[in-house]
């Protein structure tokens, strides 16, 4: 064994997680995600494959997987997506094989995805899947939060309500819930679940080579 088993808890192997993000537009889940790859080595972003062509500052297989309107079809016919659905007119899906790979090697992945999205996932991978729901503190915040945005309508901030409005009302089908009034307690609170979560013994895959060993 030499010296290693006191810091065994850094070197054992764990299967890693896919971590989901969820909340209203405004309750303010793309901060906390940025502040989440920022301050975590361990996790990255999920990369979607989307048949949308790429934009100037674009890197393939870093902002996405750019696919053909045929590679796409393939990868559905072969059921390669955890998840996909059309938006304005491309494709985007989660592709599978990727994904587990990593996993397996112990790498955590960031979803910013709707409840749909969440549901989508959770079906295909229930084990791998952490939920978590951000929720705004009062309508009236999330209101002022969308009408901070000055360049919206009126129209347009109420359709963002109704939508907010639908979007909450699924924060039951989520593992953790929290109520985002100070933008740092909510993302300790993040981080928190995320090392948590890790530390699950079902997914501590080294601990069952480490316990035989101490068992002699």
């Amino acid at each position: 064994m030499g010296d290693t088993s006191h810091h065994a808890d850094d070197t054992l192997h764990r299967r890693g997680l896919m971590f989901i993000l969820s909340s209203p537009s405004g309750a303010g889940k793309t901060t906390l995600s940025r502040m989440l790859l920022a301050k975590d080595a361990e996790i990255k972003l999920s990369v979607s494959a989307t048949t949308r062509p790429p934009r100037p500052n674009e890197v393939d297989g870093v902002h996405y997987h750019f696919v053909t309107e045929a590679e796409f079809d393939r990868m559905v016919e072969e059921d390669d997506f955890y998840e996909w659905a059309h938006v304005f007119g491309h494709r985007y899906g989660t592709p599978k094989g990727k994904i587990r790979a990593a996993l397996k090697e112990g790498q955590d992945f960031l979803f910013d995805i709707d409840w749909q999205g969440t549901q989508q996932l959770y079906q295909k991978d229930q084990q791998d899947v952490v939920r978590v729901f951000i929720l705004p503190p009062s309508i009236e915040e999330l209101h002022r939060r969308l009408k901070g945005r000055a360049t919206d309508s009126t129209n347009v901030i109420n359709a963002r309500m109704e939508r907010a409005r639908a979007e909450i009302s699924h924060w039951d089908g989520y593992d953790y819930v929290i109520i985002n009034d100070d933008v740092n307690v909510c993302f300790d609170k993040v981080h928190a679940i995320l090392e948590a979560e890790r530390m699950k013994r079902a997914r501590q895959t080294g601990l069952i080579p480490f316990v035989r060993g101490l068992m002699g």
